[in-house]
């Protein structure tokens, strides 16, 4: 039965390089950033790190720069089986609606779910919050995470591209789009 009293909001994190990865690498997880926003009263769950240990790359020093994730950091993390199992298990993401800024972040993982068959974490219902907030705040494009929070009057909280941080600025513009639906 899927449940509607709360919504998943994540922000993935993943190797890059200033230019063409490296022979033999490729882009893949490392971070699942997550907030739980309470519909009902708008409330923030404190957010969460799932640290991804990358299997088939590493973790460059322009990706550690923008990231602020070290290799150290990762080298003890769950692998993605686990990541996903922690979703489904400790927040019935499977039965939840899940969010996130854009479209990449739900290809990104179901492209790497489906790589190494790991079952998918979630149901089909997810929000594109970059493209609900243009049409609600009738913009021409979509804007970045930075940008949404300026509009809104907002300042960025914690650091940009770090997947927790970025889930809790994007759970927080989910829910000024939510509440000026109400009004």
């Amino acid at each position: 039965m899927r449940k509607l009293d709360k919504i998943i909001v994540i922000d993935l994190e993943a190797t890059c390089w200033e230019g063409d990865p490296p022979a033999g690498e490729s882009s893949e997880i490392i971070e699942i950033g997550l907030c739980v926003l309470d519909v009902a009263t708008g409330q923030r769950e404190p957010a969460r790190a799932l640290l991804v240990r990358p299997q088939h790359s590493t973790l460059s020093p322009y990706c550690q720069e923008l990231t602020t994730i070290t290799p150290e950091m990762v080298e003890d993390a769950l692998d993605l089986a686990d990541a996903c199992a922690v979703l489904r298990e400790e927040y019935h993401s499977e039965a939840r609606t899940w969010a996130s800024y854009g479209d990449y972040d739900r290809l990104m993982l179901t492209a790497q779910c489906e790589a190494r068959n790991i079952p998918y974490p979630f149901g089909r219902s997810h929000i594109n919050v970059k493209n609900l907030f243009a049409l609600q705040m009738r913009l021409e494009r979509e804007v970045g995470l930075q940008k949404a929070t300026s509009l809104l009057g907002h300042p960025f909280d914690g650091t940009i591209h770090r997947g927790m941080d970025d889930a809790w600025n994007i759970a927080a513009v989910l829910n000024k789009i939510l509440l000026e639906r109400k009004s």
